[in-house]
């Protein structure tokens, strides 16, 4: 069995050829009822967000299972690659994918590096795969581990800490200047979109009362509704000045439409209160001599700028550490699926002795029918420990050559000698048998019914 995922992202291919590939849950959840019509497909998980499309697999043999991985992706996104073709698809085998969804998980493959979304979005694919039941033990413990270097990579470095997008900035740099901003009322100047965006983020950290003014009234009050706020006619932005803490401009205006003079007649009526300007228009909405008025906080979008720049080159040193635990992580989950091929063996190989076991100590108690409880345990315990020191030897010699060119001759031999394979025939043997028992003995009972 081998580990594969095949995909594209933000990175391979552009929005138009990602856009045809973004799948909702109930495509997928369709895709996943038709898995196992694909040959060598064994397990599967599929994520897919605005940014990348990616199909997780346990394959039999990782060259052959490309073509019919292709074709899985083409069936649920016709006609595409014939439009395009296969060169945005990445393909990764075993390690290279393991540390692909580590970094996925870790938000280092994002856009945005050390964005939150990308590890709830893992969470919810393997979820959905796991319902479905595409999944096993194999992506059960590569996802279970990639869930958790996420989170352990959130926790443990600065990643995600720090505004990377102007909008974000602007709402910590007003945090900052204004402290709790559960008292403050935002105004403001535009409808567009980078307006809306800060002040859905100021929203989000609990501002009192959102006010919007635009040249087209019409518009100020469509984005107002959406912050249950208050449309202010355009005339009427200053006045409403006086009581606003925090002014987002975005207008698109060729000129000032806040002048020093302005703001200076409008800081007495606010009777010493401190205002904060965030001037995110090009050209600028505010003349820069604001700033220099008593009480007046003023940024424009260089400002802003350059306070992403720093943040991003801080996420960037952080990242570099997120790549150390990684590479930890990775040696641990390898060294643990190394030895999954050997399970069904090893069990094989245990439920024998145990049965044998069991026969035995059986027939010893059938000829010492005056036995206590207490000798009885010993005998049990006995026996237990003897199996489990004979099994011992040959376990540790099985796990020694794990990954190693003696691993195939240990597995052979290990199953020639304990005949393992006739093991595993009897033990289906009888649980037919007991189907094929409990089968009659149900048709027997209604039949008298």
């Amino acid at each position: 069995m081998q580990l594969v995922v095949l995909g594209l992202n933000h990175r391979t291919a552009p929005v138009e050829v990602r856009e045809c590939f973004s799948f909702s849950e109930e495509q997928i959840k369709a895709a996943y009822k038709r898995i196992y019509e694909y040959d060598d497909i064994r397990e599967c998980v599929i994520l897919s967000t605005c940014n990348r499309t990616e199909m997780y697999a346990v394959v039999e043999d990782a060259d052959d299972a490309l073509t019919v991985m292709q074709d899985f992706l083409d069936d649920m996104a016709p006609n595409v690659f014939a439009e395009t073709n296969y060169d945005y698809l990445f393909y990764f085998q075993q390690e290279e994918c393991i540390r692909h969804l580590f970094r996925v998980s870790a938000s280092l493959d994002s856009l945005v590096l050390g964005e939150g979304q990308i590890l709830s979005q893992v969470k919810s694919a393997y979820a959905i795969a796991r319902i479905a039941g595409t999944t096993k033990t194999v992506l059960n413990t590569l996802f279970n581990r990639a869930i958790a270097v996420g989170k352990r990579v959130r926790t443990t470095t600065r990643i995600a800490y720090n505004a990377v997008s102007v909008s974000y900035a602007a709402v910590e740099l007003a945090k900052k200047v204004l402290g709790d901003l559960s008292a403050s009322n935002v105004l403001v100047l535009g409808a567009g979109e980078m307006s809306e965006l800060t002040a859905r983020h100021l929203v989000a950290n609990g501002v009192k009362t959102v006010f919007v003014s635009n040249r087209n009234f019409s518009r100020a009050e469509a984005l107002a509704d959406k912050f249950r706020g208050v449309a202010v006619p355009f005339e009427d932005f200053l006045k409403c000045a006086v009581d606003a803490d925090i002014v987002i401009t975005s207008t698109g205006a060729p000129h000032y439409i806040i002048q020093t003079w302005d703001v200076a007649h409008l800081m007495p009526k606010r009777q010493g209160r401190p205002i904060f300007f965030i001037d995110i228009a090009v050209p600028r909405d505010i003349e820069p001599e604001v700033g220099a008025i008593a009480g007046v906080t003023l940024y424009n979008i260089d400002d802003l700028e350059a306070v992403v720049e720093s943040n991003m080159r801080e996420r960037e040193q952080e990242a570099a550490e997120a790549e150390k635990l990684i590479d930890e992580e990775m040696a641990e989950i390898i060294d643990r699926f190394r030895y999954l091929s050997y399970q069904p063996m090893l069990a094989q190989l245990t439920d024998k002795a145990e049965r044998i076991r069991q026969r035995e100590i059986k027939r010893a108690l059938t000829k010492l029918p005056d036995i206590t409880p207490e000798e009885r345990r010993i005998f049990e315990n006995m026996s237990k420990m003897i199996v489990r020191k004979l099994l011992r030897d040959p376990i540790v010699r099985l796990n020694q050559a794990a990954g190693t060119d003696k691993e195939y001759y240990y597995k052979d031999a290990l199953r020639k000698m304990f005949k393992l394979d006739i093991a595993l025939e009897i033990n289906r043997e009888d649980q037919l048998g007991e189907e094929r028992d409990s089968e009659t003995k149900t048709c027997h009972r209604y039949a008298r019914q």
